[in-house]
C-alpha cells in the first residue's frame, strides 16, 4: 500500500501507528524494520488526513469570538481596545465588514492575532 485510499485502510492505518509507538523510541535504529513502518504509514495517515480533514483557514470572525472569550472580552471592551465603536466590532464578529488596515494591526498586537488571520490571507 503505497497511499492510503479508504476510511477503513486510514482506521487500520492510526491503529497501527499507535501498536508501533510504544516499540520505537529515540534510541531505536532507523532501519528498524518497527521504526521503517513506523515512517511509512505516519506519512500515509498525515497525507489522508491532509486530503480528507483539513479544517482550512480560521475566520477572523470565529478568531475575535475565541480571542474575546479567553481574555474576558465585551463587545464594548473591545470596541474601546481597537479604538471602534461597538456598532462595528458587531460587524466585525457577524462577518459583515473587514478592519482598516489601523484597526487590523491593533487586533494583532493587542489580540495577540496572527496578521494572516486579520489580513484573510
Amino acid at each position: 500500500m503505497a497511499r492510503i485510499e479508504s476510511r477503513a485502510q486510514y482506521d487500520w492505518a492510526v491503529k497501527r501507528v499507535e501498536e508501533l509507538l510504544p516499540m520505537v523510541d529515540d534510541n531505536t535504529p532507523l532501519d528498524d524494520v518497527h521504526s521503517i513502518e513506523l515512517e511509512l504509514l505516519s506519512n500515509m495517515v498525515a497525507d489522508y488526513s491532509e486530503e480528507h480533514f483539513a479544517l482550512g483557514a480560521p475566520k477572523l470572525a470565529d478568531v475575535l469570538k475565541l480571542r474575546m472569550y479567553e481574555m474576558g472580552l465585551t463587545q464594548a471592551n473591545l470596541a474601546k481596545l481597537l479604538g471602534v465603536s461597538p456598532s462595528r466590532v458587531s460587524e466585525y464578529l457577524a462577518g459583515k465588514c473587514e478592519p482598516t488596515l489601523k484597526v487590523g494591526r491593533q487586533m494583532s498586537r493587542q489580540l495577540g492575532i496572527d496578521a494572516n488571520v486579520v489580513l484573510g490571507v
